[in-house]
């Protein structure tokens, strides 16, 4: 289960939490929220709540990454699958 919420009301200052488990059934849910955003304004990610990422969960946060969307709030565990799951030229 991954919950998306939401905080700020302004689009430059929104952050959106994930929490549980970003698991590839979850993953269109989550870019749908990214495709409506323009470039240049994408709003923050709190990862801080979540407690499982599978591999295409990864390769989606590197994705949002690459595209400017910056990392709020994260959690030891996700940072540490981030690190280690980043390849040379990313």
């Amino acid at each position: 289960m991954l919950r998306i919420t939401f905080s700020g009301h302004d689009p430059t200052c929104r952050i959106i939490k994930l929490e549980g488990k970003l698991l590839q059934a979850w993953l269109d849910e989550v870019r749908r929220f990214f495709a409506e955003t323009e470039e240049g304004s994408f709003p923050n990610l709190d990862l801080s709540g979540l407690s499982y990422v599978d591999r295409p969960g990864i390769e989606l946060l590197q994705q949002l990454l690459r595209r400017g969307v910056r990392i709020h709030a994260c959690s030891p565990f996700v940072a540490e699958l981030l690190r280690c799951d980043r390849k040379p030229n990313d």
